[in-house]
């Protein structure tokens, strides 16, 4: 018996982890703190993450595999669609489904109807109210009980993703539910995305950091070519579509003072990544009606959805 014992308590545990939730309720920002490494971007922009990105964090004896969703919201455009679809996939193929909502916003628009749908996803549901340091603990107590009359959650964390509060609660919680299994990944990685493609998503957050309200959402960038240099260095070209001559405008700037900043930006951090020098030489591009491109999708690892 107690052998038996030993064996359970030392057998390894893995398992998929979805995150679901509005825009901008915080998702990406605590799949990286759970994986207390940066593997997926935060910009104040809505929709910024387009396909799934996996995070992946050791804790205990288990490896979790965060999967960060795109923002679930009603889709008006062929993107929109194929994001939101994307989104509830992930759900209905996670082992354990946490459900991120925006403590300050609360359940309306968005948020409510995400409850309503995922009354009906089978897998084991996880409330977690995110940015509790902005509302008062009456409110909170009030919230997770709503929340829990429309959707049978197994538990409910209260966190802050942004300062790390309570996050340790909910690894002890996954490693120790995720079902016995051995590991998917090698213990050192901390997620599934190609270096090429997050390169692709840092600059893209910098052009969204830079540019929030004067660019359209229609922008997409791509790593074309990866130089691994005898210095020790990597040069890497990256191209930056957009829809119309005036989006490539705003993106170069006054003397092409915008898109130094943005890549100076991207350089540094992806040059921290990497733990090399980087050079990084950004190109603008126009792609009329990009977003009904068939190609780009499969770029970005979302399935093209039909008119």
């Amino acid at each position: 018996m107690t052998e038996t014992l030993s064996q359970a308590e030392t057998a390894t545990r893995s398992g998929f982890v979805a995150l679901i939730g509005a825009p901008n309720a915080g998702k990406s920002t605590l799949v990286n703190q759970l994986v207390g490494s940066k593997v997926s971007i935060v910009t104040h922009k809505v929709q910024t993450t387009r396909a799934l990105v996996r995070g992946i964090a050791t804790h205990a004896n288990a490896q979790i595999v965060l999967v960060d969703t795109p923002g679930i919201f009603r889709p008006r455009r062929r993107l929109d669609r194929a994001m939101v679809t994307t989104a509830w996939g992930g759900a209905k193929d996670a082992d354990i489904v946490l459900m991120i909502l925006d403590a300050e916003r609360g359940i309306r628009g968005d948020a409510e109807a995400i409850l309503e749908s995922l009354a009906e996803v089978r897998q084991p549901k996880v409330l977690v109210l995110n940015k509790i340091d902005r509302v008062d603990r009456e409110k909170l107590l009030t919230l997770a009980a709503e929340a829990n009359d429309k959707v049978k959650f197994d538990r409910t964390f209260m966190v802050s993703a942004l300062t790390g509060s309570g996050c340790a609660d909910i690894l002890d919680y996954l490693a120790a539910e995720l079902p016995p299994g051995p590991w998917y990944y090698p213990e050192d990685q901390i997620s599934d995305l190609p270096m090429r493609q997050l390169a692709a998503e840092i600059t893209r957050e910098k052009l969204y950091l830079r540019l929030h309200e004067e660019l359209p959402y229609a922008s997409h960038v791509v790593t074309e070519k990866w130089e691994e240099k005898q210095n020790g260095s990597v040069r890497i070209e990256q191209t930056i579509y957009v829809e119309r001559d005036s989006q490539k405008s705003i993106v170069l700037g006054h003397k092409g003072a915008t898109i130094r900043a943005i890549g100076q930006a991207s350089r540094t951090e992806i040059g921290a990544i990497l733990e090399q020098p980087v050079h990084l030489f950004l190109f603008v591009k126009v792609r009329e009606n990009w977003g009904d491109d068939p190609e780009r999708y499969r770029e970005m690892g979302l399935d093209f959805p039909g008119s």
